[in-house]
């Protein structure tokens, strides 16, 4: 399941309605886009690292993005040109993994390769070479009022957190993608199997991504960006 798709569904009526009215923004969207009348923003319309040469400031009444800032080169440059789309008075809402839930204490990434970058929230300890607190982040955006932020762990089995893996976690690693692979092509099916060979290979020591199926680790923030003064 999209991970978009898992937010979605912690999300009711009233909260669309009050955050993604007007024109909405949806970058590193794919096809699981966050509301059905939100533009779309992935790699075929432009780098999303310099969204600000493609799109004109201050032109959006929200701006969402679910699991893509963890792949700009930088996280700080990236969310500053997606800030300066909201008008004022909107908000900016981005979903990121959260660190000790997603990577689980491994850097270079076991899961995804393409990630840059690492997420915690208002914490200043961490394991990861590339860490960002994401509520430091946003709230160094200027005129920005941070509205709710929090770690979003829905079916998030904690017995199964890893803490770094042992000495072999990358061998069994490939032995878990080949066995999901394989049983891909033979049409094996079964959330009980899978469960049953995932705790053999936590046991090994090899972190489980547990997002694979319909588990949340991420942390999302909502920032609103407060209207302009006049003098």
């Amino acid at each position: 399941m999209r991970e978009a798709t898992k937010t979605r569904l912690l999300r009711g009526p009233d909260y669309i309605d009050l955050y993604f009215r007007g024109s909405v923004l949806d970058i590193g969207c794919g096809p699981d886009l966050v509301v059905p009348h939100a533009q779309p923003f992935d790699v075929e319309h432009g780098d999303a690292n310099q969204i600000a040469r493609y799109l004109p400031a201050e032109s959006f009444d929200c701006v969402h993005s679910s699991h893509c800032l963890e792949h700009m080169f930088d996280a700080r440059v990236a969310i500053e040109q997606w800030w300066s789309l909201v008008r004022p008075g909107g908000f900016l809402i981005v979903a990121v993994p959260e660190e000790n839930l997603y990577e689980q204490g491994v850097w270079p990434p076991m899961f995804n390769p393409d990630h840059k970058a690492t997420f915690r929230w208002n914490t200043p300890n961490t394991w990861s070479p590339v860490s960002w607190d994401l509520r430091e982040l946003v709230l160094s955006l200027p005129d920005a009022e941070l509205v709710d932020g929090a770690i979003q762990d829905a079916g998030y089995d904690y017995r199964f957190q890893s803490k770094g893996g042992g000495p072999l976690r990358r061998v069994v690693r490939q032995i878990s993608l080949f066995r999901k692979r394989a049983s891909r092509r033979l049409g094996i099916k079964g959330h009980s199997l899978n469960h049953f060979f995932s705790r053999i290979e936590f046991h090994l020591g090899c972190p489980i991504d547990q997002t694979e199926g319909e588990a949340l680790a991420q942390i999302q923030v909502i920032v609103r960006k407060r209207p302009h003064t006049r003098g």
